[in-house]
């Protein structure tokens, strides 16, 4: 063979090996490793949550939380009402030792003032700081979608009427003005959003609030089907939250909580308190009825009220049963009637019939009975028993690695024997 067909030939065969064999390629780089996320507390109000919905069958996250973790039945503060118990679960104190002794209240050293469910003035709120305020003081970043009093400049004592708020306090890091047109998708969506931060800009402990049940329950009735609904869209949403951690690869400690559960009544449980109008000033009625005699109408007042009545019993303020931890605050009207379960107080009988669901009762009432489950890496699996919503706040203390606090009105004994070991 000639030299040049000899090197043809050499270089067809170059060509075919090139064609049949693949050039040495570098490995690929071995995946990026996961960070390692340090656990978020999430407290979670599902408001007017009665413990009972958890065994309607609509519930299954919920259901799937409580089987993995731990759950019981929680009774509220006395009264029974959202505001009051909100700031208890956050304080670890009852209202009467906090200050916010109902939805409504006055408060003899602000005559004139109202307090109301829209009232943020830190004035009202500064008796006790809530858990968020003293974690970011201890250096933990907080968020909060939502929580009645968590858009309070906690601490602040100096008005800015030029800016609608309040020279200096302390809030979350991160907060949102509640707002009920915000769905509960968007409410998740958010919390989501703040833990896909870089860790030094992620809250290590959020806060998350749903009112949908509270809502039909008043409207519909605890009983009614709406409310079982209501429940099951809500647990939906949970369901979302945790398969949006898992999406994350965030450990998280969940906590669930209700703020009171809701009792049936109707039109035909009424109780009219039977004075005349000119006689007294009303804050609140309802389960019970808060008011204040008029100057020279003590007497008159006393006399129709005071005592033990068909369905209902009223005291002087400071005669209110111990039980009850209530009775001492200023804010606290002169004369209380609390209502039995299923029966509500009101100036006159209705015009018109009514179902629909009210809370406000003896914090003891089985209608009453608050959701408690909680889930996560820092959770045995075990039952509670029926314990104080004071008790939250030194779980979630904890969990967020503050240090225990004298002079609260609960502690983590429930729970002692149910986490794991630090």
């Amino acid at each position: 063979m000639r030299w040049t067909t000899r090197i043809a030939a050499a270089a067809l065969i170059a060509i075919l090996q090139a064609c049949g064999t693949p050039p040495l390629q570098a490995p690929p780089p071995p995946p990026a490793a996961l960070e390692a996320r340090p656990a978020v507390t999430i407290l979670i109000s599902i408001d007017g949550f009665r413990v009972d919905y958890l065994q309607r069958g609509a519930t299954p996250n919920l259901a799937r939380l409580a089987a993995q973790g731990i759950s019981g039945p929680m009774r509220p503060s006395f009264p029974s009402k959202t505001f009051p118990n909100h700031w208890t679960l956050v304080t670890g104190l009852v209202p009467d030792h906090h200050g916010i002794v109902g939805n409504r209240m006055e408060d003899p050293a602000r005559p004139g003032e109202t307090f109301t469910t829209a009232s943020d003035a830190p004035y009202w709120w500064n008796a006790a700081p809530p858990i968020w305020v003293e974690a970011e003081r201890a250096g933990i970043r907080t968020g909060t979608v939502f929580w009645p009093g968590a858009n309070v400049a906690w601490g602040s004592t100096v008005p800015r009427p030029d800016h609608g708020d309040y020279a200096g306090g302390t809030r979350p890091r991160d907060w949102l003005q509640y707002n009920q047109a915000v769905n509960d998708t968007q409410r998740v969506d958010t919390v989501l959003d703040w833990l896909r931060r870089p860790a030094g800009s992620r809250p290590r402990f959020v806060t998350l609030y749903f009112d949908r049940v509270d809502v039909v329950g008043h409207a519909q009735g605890p009983d009614s089907p709406q409310v079982t609904q209501a429940a099951a869209e809500v647990d939906q949403r949970i369901g979302m939250l945790v398969d949006g951690l898992a999406a994350l690869h965030q450990p998280a400690n969940i906590v669930v909580v209700s703020d009171h559960g809701m009792s049936e009544t109707s039109d035909t449980r009424v109780i009219p308190l039977g004075l005349p109008r000119d006689s007294y000033q009303l804050i609140e009625a309802g389960p019970f009825a808060a008011l204040t005699p008029l100057p020279g109408k003590e007497a008159l007042v006393e006399q129709t009220l005071l005592g033990r009545h068909p369905h209902m019993e009223c005291w002087r303020k400071g005669e209110i049963p111990a039980h009850f931890r209530y009775g001492k605050n200023p804010r606290i009207a002169a004369i209380f009637c609390l209502a039995e379960p299923r029966w509500t107080i009101a100036e006159k009988l209705p015009a018109a019939p009514f179902t629909r669901g009210e809370h406000g009762y003896d914090n003891r009432s089985a209608d009453m009975a608050a959701l408690f489950v909680a889930a996560g890496p820092a959770f045995r699996h075990g039952t509670v028993p029926a314990f104080d919503n004071v008790d939250i706040a030194p779980l979630l203390r904890d969990l967020i690695d503050l240090p225990p606090k004298t002079g609260l009105d609960g502690n983590d004994a429930p729970f002692r024997g149910l986490l794991q070991p630090r």
